[in-house]
């Protein structure tokens, strides 16, 4: 086995990651799925003696809506949950959030993970069974004139070489589609900038025991009259005195003796091309930090100090979402006999590799495959009911 990467691996996407894992699905497949990389992640954490860090803290959905039938619906069978209701039973069990939150879902097979660790210990077992690291970037990609093997063209800082291989699979992240064209290939994926920050928490805003906690509900935010109308004055920024849509989200950073946080919204609905410097990427944008700070502080109030008093050490990043509309990944055979993919992990890469990987090199070899593995694949879209089905949704699972 031979791995290509021009970066050092886990230095880009998997960088900007989130670190977090969860069953929470509304369809059964995504479930299923994301199950099988549970268990294969609980057995590592075993045989490791968790050096990922691992932990089970599960997920909060809080909304301010009475009637959660609707939220109820959108977790998908096979997750378990437990439903607290009334003001008095959330503070108890979670004192940070707002006092108009209604109902609480805790997701329960959910957590966090150490993502950069679980990805050294896996690159240490490639090194173990016999695999190799090539620093480089792929730059074209041609059958041999036998037509069972592939030329793959590589440069980096000491030139050009030539690889050639029976099988490849592209796992090339935001440049999935970059790869797939050397071979004349469309996938039905984009990408999508999303950005988080990082901050040293000084004043303890955010419970230490606090699991990722997740706003279900859009919201306007909280801007003064003088700056609603400047922002409604500037083309760019017009959107932000608008509705502003669910799924602002925040978990402690570092553990219980740890003080930063993390704070993530996902509403960037617009693709772009992948920038190899993400410093460049068009759509990281200066002014993040305050508006996720805005968004989550209608969820956990103590946060609003932060808006008025920035936080002196804080870190701004973002990654892309390669996705598919449905926000489902492509695994298996890429439509170019010998060629395979693990793309369009969107925002779930780190919870979703174990499986992933598993699922590709089981259709590579030939092996068994789970019954979800025709839906990850491109075979889906010829699945009229299912593409209806999945079109229609609302709920794509998107964080």
């Amino acid at each position: 086995m031979l791995l290509i990467d021009r970066e050092q691996p886990m230095s880009y996407t998997s960088a900007q990651s989130g670190d977090n894992y969860r069953n929470w699905w509304p369809h059964p497949t995504m479930t299923a799925f994301t199950n099988d990389s549970i268990d294969l992640m609980e057995r590592l954490a075993r045989d490791t003696d968790n050096v990922f860090n691992m932990r089970q803290t599960g997920y909060v959905l809080a909304t301010r809506n009475e009637d959660i039938d609707d939220v109820l619906a959108a977790v998908g069978s096979g997750t378990e949950v437990d439903v607290i209701s009334g003001r008095q039973k959330i503070r108890d069990s979670f004192p940070a959030l707002a006092e108009d939150i209604q109902n609480v879902i805790h997701i329960r097979r959910a957590g966090d993970i150490s993502g950069q660790q679980l990805g050294q210990y896996m690159l240490e077992q490639v090194r173990d069974a016999g695999g190799k690291l090539l620093d480089g970037d792929v730059t074209g990609i041609a059958r041999t004139t036998s037509g069972k093997r592939f030329d793959l063209v590589v440069e980096n800082a000491h030139g050009e070489t030539i690889v050639r291989a029976r099988k490849i699979v592209n796992a090339a992240g935001p440049f999935a589609q970059h790869i797939a064209t050397m071979l004349d290939t469309e996938l039905p994926i984009k990408n999508v900038f999303q950005q988080k920050i990082a901050f040293e928490d000084v004043r303890g805003a955010v419970p230490r025991n606090m699991p990722l906690t997740i706003d279900m509900d859009a919201k306007l935010l909280d801007w003064t009259d003088e700056e609603r109308e400047l922002l409604r004055d500037d083309p760019e920024h017009a959107y932000l005195v608008d509705v502003m849509p669910a799924g602002t989200h925040c978990r402690p950073e570092g553990g219980r003796h740890g003080n930063w946080v993390k704070l993530g919204w996902a509403y960037n609905t617009a693709s772009s091309e992948p920038q190899r410097d993400l410093a460049n990427e068009p759509r990281k944008d200066p002014q993040f930090p305050e508006i996720v700070l805005r968004g989550a502080a209608a969820m956990i109030p103590a946060l609003a100090t932060y808006v008025e008093f920035p936080p002196s050490r804080f870190s701004h990043y973002g990654g892309y979402y390669t996705m598919t509309d449905e926000n489902w990944p492509l695994i298996g055979p890429m439509g170019c006999d010998g060629a395979y993919m693990v793309a369009a992990l969107s925002g779930f890469g780190s919870m979703a590799a174990c499986a992933a990987g598993k699922l590709c090199a089981a259709t590579i070899c030939g092996d068994k495959l789970p019954p979800y593995a025709g839906n990850l694949s491109l075979e889906r879209f010829s699945d009229t009911g299912l593409m209806a089905e999945l079109t229609s949704s609302s709920n794509k699972g998107l964080l």
